[in-house]
């Protein structure tokens, strides 16, 4: 991989005022007066937290601060730039260096901000604090106007390199930032992949502006380290830095509002790669973090580590980062080694229909005033809360023929009276205005034969794995996931995607969501390793079959634990040896 500093056609290290194109001028002065903190991605953590990441990635008043630089790409209101300014002054003032402010700590600090509003009360505020620690009126606004910067930090040069860079960058999904700045962040960032966050192509340019020897410490939904889209930043983290150390966030309040991600605090160092040192769901309590920021960072890990963990080979270019035990890892590795894939053994993942207008396009499947072939009875996640399939009698209008292109209305009366009555909320959706010649259209196409074909559905979050038959005659909707084989006998392959087995495989790979739950989407599911069907005993299918048929979760353990060919060691990082 090229470095870098190369993806970028602006002078990254060269602090000048900007001019863009008007589009992305006008996108730039749009962002930076939003007034909702969900446009702004804006969310504020709690100071035991910020202590923590600032003890983690070395800024502490013990070092000589004065004489390094530190980064914050997003203030806000001065979550970390407050405790960053005090440890400065500190360390500042130990070193009896308190003389000429402006000329002594004038480059210690860049911190950026978007926001008019929030830039200007953050800078007075500043001011004031500057002043409470008995610096004159003028140095303290000249120290003030050196450090802050108002601006697009993804955009924004800024001079030199950085020895510390901290902070919470900012949540924002690709929708709610306009078209013309979306396609100048693509244009500069070689990170910004598939449905990539905004806090992504924050964390690459963090990354480029790190000294040698530096640190990042940020607070940060996980997502990036597991799904699809934080291929290209994981594979830059892999080939240039060292992951430093991981603390999982998981049911912890770091913030002062709830997020539905849970977040991670990662410090990532310009250093020669190693192993990773691994904390999960410390207290929130400023003395506990001490301690734990202590053994984090201790050169040798304690005998009595606690909380921590040390993995070596974290990361892999791009693969998602396996950062369970370090039994469980190996154990996930061996099984990708000897397994094929669900998919290289004839098993399909898909995802339900999406229609894009509900409440037009499904209602009572009796009630559907439509010729019978244009509508299909339709399984929702309510209709398999208790484990099994129970209709509540929904269905799905079907304005597709079987060679995939939409029907000629004129041929169907029926279905064209029942359309063209909700015409308004049908044609009104994005779909449809791109396309209005096939405003009729549901955004994915349905597949008819799939309703009856057997198939396992798989709702989208769940705590755990929640896994139902389906015999062959409803059409999932779009918060299902659905599995179809050929090959593998479906009633078996349910019990081992109840069993601990795949369950070890969602939690590594897949995101958390607020409440503990999983996502169990097509992209996790995909990386499940399951023998092929001819090498399954005919013994061990029916045993497979009758532990799905009982939903009896110690027998689908049981049977997975011997199609897997798991050791007592292997069972007992799953929690248990199936008994």
């Amino acid at each position: 991989m090229h470095s870098i500093s190369r993806q970028h056609n602006f002078d990254l290290f060269g602090e000048s005022v900007c001019t863009y194109p008007p589009l992305v001028a006008a996108a730039i002065e749009k962002m930076a007066t939003a007034a909702g903190v969900e446009s702004r991605g804006a969310i504020f953590t709690r100071a035991e937290v910020v202590d923590f990441i600032l003890d983690l990635s070395g800024y502490r008043a013990d070092q000589p601060l004065h004489e390094k630089r530190l980064l914050e790409p997003s203030f806000g209101g001065g979550d970390f730039l407050f405790p960053a300014i005090e440890r400065l002054l500190a360390a500042w003032r130990s070193a009896h260096h308190a003389k000429n402010a402006v000329e002594e700590l004038g480059d210690a600090i860049r911190a950026v901000e978007l926001h008019h509003k929030t830039f200007s009360a953050t800078r007075t505020a500043v001011i004031e604090r500057l002043k409470q620690e008995a610096i004159e009126d003028q140095s303290a606004v000249a120290l003030a106007d050196r450090w802050l910067v108002q601006g697009d930090f993804l955009l924004t040069p800024l001079a030199g390199q950085f020895d510390f860079i901290v902070g919470n960058p900012p949540y924002i999904r690709q929708e709610l930032i306009p078209t013309p700045l979306l396609a100048e962040y693509r244009n500069r960032y070689q990170t910004i992949f598939d449905r990539a966050d905004i806090y992504i192509p924050f964390i690459e340019r963090s990354l480029s502006a790190l000294a040698k020897g530096g640190h990042l410490g940020f607070i940060c939904a996980d997502r990036w380290m597991k799904n699809r889209y934080g291929g290209p930043l994981r594979r830059l983290v892999a080939d240039q830095f060292h992951m430093k150390i991981y603390v999982d966030m998981v049911d912890t309040p770091a913030f002062h509002s709830e997020v539905i991600a849970y977040p991670a605090i990662t410090v990532i160092s310009r250093e020669t790669p190693g192993a990773t040192r691994i904390a999960h769901r410390p207290a929130i309590d400023r003395a506990e973090l001490t301690v734990l920021a202590d053994k984090l960072l201790a050169a040798d890990l304690p005998k009595e580590a606690g909380l921590v963990r040390e993995l070596a080979c974290v990361t892999n270019g791009s693969e998602p980062w396996l950062l369970e035990s370090s039994d469980q890892m190996t154990l996930i590795r061996r099984l990708e080694k000897q397994f094929p894939s669900l998919e290289e053994v004839g098993c399909k993942v898909g995802i339900g229909v999406a229609t894009g207008a509900d409440k037009a396009y499904i209602g009572n499947f009796a009630a559907l005033d439509v010729e019978p072939d244009r509508k299909l009875p339709l399984v929702t996640t309510k209709d398999i809360l208790s484990g099994e399939v129970q209709w509540r009698g929904q269905g799905v209008i079907n304005p597709f023929a079987e060679d995939g292109s939409l029907v000629d209305l004129r041929n169907y009366p029926r279905l064209q009276r029942y359309l063209e009555a909700r015409r308004k909320v049908i044609a009104g959706r994005h779909c449809a205005q791109k396309s209005p010649g096939n405003w009729y259209r549901t955004i994915d196409r349905i597949a008819p034969e799939l309703a009856s074909r057997q198939k396992l559905l798989i709702p989208d979050i769940k705590g755990e794995a929640h896994v139902v038959f389906e015999c062959g005659k409803l059409y999932p909707h779009h918060n299902l996931y659905y599995v179809t084989s050929d090959k593998w006998d479906l009633q078996a392959l349910q019990a081992v995607l109840l069993s601990s087995v795949t369950r070890l495989f969602m939690t590594t790979y897949s995101t958390k969501m607020q409440g503990g739950f999983l996502r169990f989407q097509a992209q996790y599911l995909r990386r499940i390793r399951i023998p092929q069907w001819a090498d399954v005993s005919t013994t061990l299918r029916e045993e497979l079959r009758e532990a799905a048929t009982k939903r009896d979760f110690q027998a689908c353990n049981r049977a997975a634990f011997t199609l897997f060919e798991l050791s007592k060691d292997e069972q007992s990082a799953l929690g248990g040896d199936g008994e």
